[in-house]
C-alpha cells in the first residue's frame, strides 16, 4: 500500500491479515473476498466503501472513519466498532456474522442489520433509533442505556431487552418477541 489515497479501486482477494496500515484513505472502493483478520487499520478513512465476502475478524479500527460503509456476506467477529471515529459513522450489514463485536456508545441512527448474526454484540449506550433488525439473531446481545426508539424488531429473534434499561418508545416487536421483553420478570406466557 504505497499510495495515501485510493479512489474507486476494487481490491479482490487481497491478504491484509496481520498487517498494520495507517493513515490511508479509501474513497468509493470495493473489497471483494479480502482477508483483514487480525489486521490493524489505524486512523484510516473508508468513505462509501463496500466489503463483500470479506473476513474482518478481530480487525482493529482504532481512530478510523467508517462513513457509508456497506458489509455484505462478511465475517466480522470481535470487531470493536466503538474505537472508530464517531463523526460521520454510518454502516449497514447484510448476511454478516458480527458475533462478539461492540458498538458501545455509537450513534447509529437508521442502521440496517439484515439476515445477520449478532450474538453477544454490545449495544450498550448506542443510539439505534430508526434502525432495522430484519431476520437477525440477537442471542445474548446487550442492550443497556440504548436508544431503541422506532427500531423494527418484528422479524428479529433471540433478543432479551429490559424496557426499564433502554428506550423502546414506538419500537416494533412481533408477538413472539414479547417473551424477550418480559424475561426479567420470570413469568410464563402461554
Amino acid at each position: 500500500m504505497n499510495e495515501i489515497i485510493y479512489d474507486d479501486i476494487t481490491f479482490e482477494k487481497h491478504a491484509f491479515a496481520d498487517l498494520q496500515i495507517t493513515g490511508k484513505e479509501f474513497q468509493s472502493c470495493t473489497f471483494k473476498n479480502c482477508d483483514f483478520s487480525n489486521s490493524r487499520f489505524l486512523n484510516n478513512k473508508f468513505l462509501d466503501c463496500t466489503f463483500e465476502g470479506c473476513n474482518l475478524s478481530l480487525m482493529k479500527l482504532e481512530g478510523s472513519t467508517l462513513s457509508s460503509a456497506r458489509f455484505n456476506n462478511c465475517k466480522i467477529l470481535g470487531v470493536i466498532f466503538s474505537e472508530c471515529q464517531s463523526f460521520l459513522f454510518s454502516v449497514e450489514f447484510e448476511n454478516c456474522i458480527l458475533d462478539y463485536s461492540s458498538f458501545f456508545g455509537k450513534k447509529m441512527v437508521k442502521t440496517s442489520f439484515i439476515q445477520s448474526s449478532l450474538k453477544e454484540v454490545n449495544f450498550t449506550q448506542t443510539n439505534l433509533s430508526g434502525s432495522v433488525f430484519d431476520q437477525s439473531d440477537l442471542l445474548g446481545a446487550v442492550f443497556s442505556g440504548t436508544d431503541l426508539t422506532t427500531v423494527n424488531f418484528t422479524t428479529a429473534f433471540n433478543y432479551i431487552i429490559d424496557p426499564e434499561l433502554s428506550n423502546i418508545k414506538k419500537a416494533s416487536f412481533s408477538t413472539n418477541g414479547i417473551v424477550g421483553l418480559l424475561m426479567k420478570y420470570q413469568i410464563k406466557i402461554v
